[in-house]
This record gives C-alpha cells, sequence and structure tokens, in this order.
C-alpha cells in the first residue's frame, strides 16, 4: 500500500490555516427557532422533499427520518466506492487526490482494510480538527446567526446524501442533529458559493463532537450538546471526507427564501387589491377577454387572483367619477406582479431539484451497466466500472468525476428572481405616490376624513418610521448582477470557476426583507383610501379579503382622533410590517385560481 495522501483542495487547505487559530466568540445575535412541530415527522426519500417540508423541518423543529429506500441506496453507494476504490477504479477525492493533484494516488487496495481503515480515519480526525472552531474572530469570521438558515443547510445536506458515499453511521448521525434540536456553530463565510467545502467538513466534524453548537438555542461544546441530547460523538470513516463538493450553503437558504417569497408575494396581491378599492379604480385591465388577448400564464393568474379578490366590490357598479384609466403603476401592478409569480415559480422548481437528487463528485450509480447507453461500453466509460465484490455485496456500478457541483442554473435564475422583484418594487412604491394626486383620486383624504386620521402623506411615515425612497434605494443596488468570476489559488487552475451563489441568494434574501416594509407601506395607504370611499358612501364593499384585511388592521392601527398634532402621529407602517410578517395573508385568502399548469 502506498501512504495516504491528504484529501484537501489548496482552497479549503488556505482556510482551515486560518480558522484553525480563531478564538471562540458567539453571535452576538444568534435567534433560535421555536420548535412547535416538533410532534411531527418527515421522511426523506432523496427525491421529494418540498419547500414547505423545508420549513417545517427547518423552522418548526419537525422531525426527519429516512425512507427504507433511501437508507438502503446510500448504504449501497458507500459500498460501490469501497468495492471500486478494491478493484483499483480512479475515483477522484477518494483513492485519488482533488484539483492538480487528480492523478496522485492516496492509497491502493480495499480501503477497509486493517492496513488502509485505520489511516483514512486518522486523515478524517485531522482535517475535522483543524477545520472547525475553536471560534470566529472579527467580521470575516461571522457565525451563521438564523438557526433556521443553518438547520435548511443540514436538512438539504441530510436529503442529497442518500446519493453519497458518507458511512452510513456519519448519515445516521446528521439525521441525530436534527431531530435533537443540536445546531452547529456555523461559519457564514468561506466559499464562493460553488461546492462549498468547508461548511460540509464543519457538519461532519460536529457529529464527531469537535467544536461547538447550539442545544435548542443554547451555546456550548458539541461534546456537551451531544451528551444532553443523550448521543455520542460519531467517528468518521473511510469515504467521509469525500462528501464535500456540493452546494446545500446556498441550496438551503435559498429554499427558505422562496418560502419567504410567496408569503410577501400574496400579501402584494392583497395590498394591491385594497389600493384599487382605495382609488375607485377602472377594473378592467383584470377582465378575462383582456387576458385571453395576451395568454402569459402566470399575468393571467394574478389577474385573476386580483380580480377574484376584488368580488362583490362596488368597482363593478357604476361611477360617473370613476376615470377611464389608473396610472399605470396601479392599473398594470398585475402584469409586475404575474410576472414575479413566474420568476417565484422557476426559483422554487430549480430549488427543489437541486435539493433533490445529487450534485454530488463523484457520481456514484449502483446498478447501471455497460449495456445501459452506447456511451458506457466505451473503453473510457468501462476504466470507471465496479464489476462487483465483497464491499459492495455483488452489486456493479460506474463512478465517474462530472460538474454537477456547478450550481450555475439555480444560480442564474436567483438572479433573474431578485430583478423581477425590484420590477414588481418600483410598481409598489410609485402607486403610493400616486395617492396624492387628486387627479387620480378625484378627492384629497384630509377632505373626507378629518386631517389627524387622514394623516401623513405617502406611506404614512413618521418618526420611528422609514421612507419608502430610501428602502428602494437599496434594493436598486441588490439588483445589479453579480459580475462572473474566475479565479483560482490551484497553480494549474484546475478549480476556475466561481459562481458566486451564495453572493446572489443573499442578495435576493436582502431584497426580500427590503420589499416587506414596501408592501406594508403599501397597506396603509390602501387602507386609508379605503377609510376615504367608506366615509363618502357608507353602501361600499370592497369585497371579501380586503375588507377583511382592513378590519383586522384597524383594530392594531386605528384612526388618528380628530385634532392629533402632526409630530404626534405615530406611524402606522411599523405595525403595518410586524402585521403582514406575523399574519400570513392566506388566513385572509386561501382560495383563488389554481397555478398555472404544471407549476
Amino acid at each position: 500500500m502506498s501512504s495516504i495522501r491528504p484529501c484537501v483542495t489548496p482552497a479549503i487547505a488556505v482556510l482551515l490555516s486560518v480558522f484553525a487559530s480563531t478564538q471562540v466568540s458567539a453571535a452576538p445575535d444568534y435567534h433560535p427557532i421555536k420548535p412547535t412541530m416538533s410532534n411531527q415527522t418527515i421522511t426523506l426519500t432523496g427525491h421529494d422533499l418540498t419547500v414547505d417540508e423545508v420549513v417545517q423541518i427547518a423552522r418548526y423543529g419537525a422531525k426527519v427520518r429516512l425512507s427504507p429506500e433511501a437508507k438502503q441506496r446510500q448504504a449501497d453507494i458507500w459500498g460501490l466506492m469501497m468495492e471500486g476504490a478494491t478493484e483499483g477504479v480512479p475515483i477522484y477525492l477518494f483513492n485519488r487526490n482533488p484539483g492538480s493533484e487528480r492523478e496522485v494516488v492516496r492509497f491502493t487496495g480495499d480501503p477497509l482494510s486493517p492496513e488502509n481503515r485505520p489511516e483514512l480515519r486518522k486523515e478524517q480526525v485531522l482535517d475535522t480538527q483543524i477545520s472547525v472552531n475553536p471560534g470566529r474572530e472579527g467580521d470575516y469570521d461571522a457565525e451563521i446567526a438564523d438557526e433556521d438558515v443553518a438547520r435548511a443547510i443540514m436538512l438539504v445536506r441530510a436529503n442529497q446524501m442518500t446519493y453519497m458515499p458518507a458511512s452510513p453511521p456519519i448519515m445516521q448521525a446528521l439525521i441525530d442533529f436534527i431531530n435533537a434540536g443540536i445546531t452547529p456553530a456555523f461559519r457564514a463565510r468561506g466559499t464562493t458559493g460553488e461546492a462549498e467545502g468547508p461548511i460540509s467538513v464543519e457538519i461532519t466534524a460536529a457529529l464527531g463532537g469537535v467544536g461547538e453548537a447550539y442545544y435548542h438555542g443554547v451555546r456550548m461544546s458539541t461534546v456537551e450538546a451531544l451528551r444532553r441530547a443523550g448521543l455520542k460523538p460519531t467517528p468518521t470513516d473511510a469515504g467521509d471526507g469525500t462528501t464535500t463538493t456540493v452546494n446545500v450553503d446556498v441550496t438551503g437558504p435559498a429554499a427558505l427564501l422562496v418560502a419567504d417569497a410567496r408569503r410577501l408575494l400574496e400579501w402584494a396581491d392583497i395590498a394591491y387589491a385594497m389600493d384599487l378599492n382605495g382609488m375607485n379604480s377602472s377594473v378592467s385591465p383584470l377582465f378575462t377577454p383582456v387576458q385571453t388577448n395576451r395568454p402569459f400564464p402566470w399575468i393571467n393568474y394574478d389577474a385573476g387572483r386580483v380580480l377574484d379578490m376584488l368580488r362583490g366590490s362596488y368597482l363593478f357598479q357604476d361611477d360617473p367619477t370613476r376615470i377611464i384609466q389608473d396610472p399605470e403603476s396601479l392599473r398594470a401592478s398585475y402584469v409586475r406582479q404575474g410576472s414575479m409569480w413566474e420568476a417565484w415559480a422557476q426559483l422554487r422548481d430549480d430549488v427543489t431539484l437541486q435539493m433533490n437528487w445529487s450534485d454530488h463528485n463523484p457520481a456514484i450509480k449502483v446498478g447501471a451497466s455497460p449495456q445501459d447507453s452506447w456511451e458506457l461500453s466505451t473503453p473510457w466509460a468501462m476504466r470507471y466500472y465496479v464489476k462487483g465484490g465483497k464491499e459492495s455485496n455483488g452489486q456493479h456500478g460506474f463512478i465517474f468525476s462530472n460538474a454537477n457541483w456547478d450550481p450555475y442554473p439555480l444560480g442564474n435564475q436567483v438572479e433573474a428572481f431578485t430583478i423581477a422583484l425590484a420590477n414588481l418594487d418600483v410598481a409598489i412604491m410609485l402607486r403610493q405616490e400616486r395617492f396624492q394626486s387628486t387627479f387620480f383620486t378625484k378627492t384629497n383624504a384630509a377632505e373626507v376624513l378629518n386631517p389627524a386620521a387622514a394623516g401623513v402623506p405617502y406611506g404614512g411615515q413618521g418618526p420611528g418610521s422609514w421612507l419608502n425612497q430610501e428602502v428602494w434605494q437599496h434594493i436598486q443596488v441588490l439588483i445589479n448582477p453579480v459580475p462572473p468570476e474566475g479565479y483560482s489559488i490551484d497553480p494549474h487552475w484546475v478549480e476556475e470557476l466561481d459562481a458566486e451563489t451564495n453572493i446572489k441568494v443573499e442578495r435576493a434574501t436582502l431584497a426580500v426583507r427590503e420589499s416587506w416594509m414596501l408592501v406594508a407601506g403599501d397597506l396603509v395607504v390602501g387602507a386609508r383610501w379605503m377609510d376615504v370611499r367608506k366615509t363618502q358612501d357608507a353602501n361600499r364593499s370592497f369585497g371579501t379579503a380586503p375588507t377583511a384585511v382592513w378590519q383586522a388592521f384597524r383594530k392594531i392601527a386605528p384612526l388618528a382622533k380628530a385634532g392629533t398634532p402632526l409630530e404626534e402621529l405615530p406611524p402606522q407602517n411599523v405595525p403595518a410590517l410586524a402585521f403582514i410578517k406575523n399574519t400570513p395573508a392566506a388566513s385572509f385568502y386561501p382560495g383563488g385560481p389554481p397555478m398555472p399548469a404544471g407549476h
């Protein structure tokens, strides 16, 4: 047997040497989850995990288990890699080194032999010990502060690990961590968002008791967290160091992004319906004949949703004071919102695909045969064929190096999502401004309501609130595309593409957070002008969903009493933001047309 060469890429080696010297410091603003769904269990199969299930597990503490098929598949994949190495098949990251040393032999023969196995285990221990906290220091070494994000990363890794050659005990240990409420203290930076490497090493290290973790939201040593949970550290085995070329550090947060964006879009639709009521709008752009003239499925979908929300509204009654066309920001909002729904659906579909199946390198296909497709019978393909033997329980298959680790499909959709959101946001911002113009409203709110109830113009901002323009400027800078990058610390430039997917997901997440404020301000404006229209004519109705939201909001943010000085008016945007973030829009409007077929 040859001496075992460490399987660490140059990039990871640099990171490990940096992180090994840091000191422990807990994230000062750590946000633990509230495990309100801990009595529920979701089965992981590796191919049908949904965004809703990610939320239930990552954010609300639902437990997980592996399906028998997924557990067997994972064990078979590990066994095939052990057998492949025994048969002398060259395997990237296992019996061959990574990067520019990809042809360097790390070991020969059976990895589970008495000579090889102890050495491979020892290498794994050394790698994990130097890679993980004792801690972080400074801004660069900041940690993930949201437990739901860390748990989403762990969950996606567990689901994808059913296609990876991790040892079965390590697979089970990760499931146990999720179910026990043990969340390692992960670094927030360290990769470019492409085959994340360091964070997967941290996960494996934590399973072995290395570093620090949060147990039910309380920080302590990982060993102590394991003790309190009634668990023991799980030592690594041959193959566990090969499972680093995946993208769970961006896929997990992207799944939460999709969930949060849906809630935002549902509120944007209701706020739009309220604006239409408040403006005494012509709703003809939403009508079915108009939509069939341009059958973009998602635009038609959103127009149908808003039209349905307005069913029963006074807007369908004749009104000689109503103008034929609203300002474009109001009249065309369903186009921007429908386009945003389309971008959301595409991102949801790509995230769902990405977190199921596998982006692991190498790709290990148990049971694949040379006759399955023409290329598999060629001499080059047969070099990577595992005939089958003791370590694989007689099963055969192929082990191929690949580029599935490149998350570019997901990265593209994240950027498209952010741009579509910004194009919706500008309409939300501008339609609030249009309520200041009597050219469109045909009246002044202060002339109908008392001046105090009419509030501060343009969204109800006041001391302690925010300006829409300031929020919009934050959103504008988030939509600039991340420049494509190619760089390598490998002297031979073997690994030179950077996807920057983590930066793209961070920007999209920030854009959603900022957008909540614009929608909150829009709800304030819509509600105020619904007050105006109701005061003008008490017989007016607004549709079930807009009415329910308007009434619920007025309970927490009543109109100001006459005579209240302007400087003493409390900002209504602040309670509006808390209202929409804490209350699902679906609780006011659970129905509506189905999403376009196939989505």
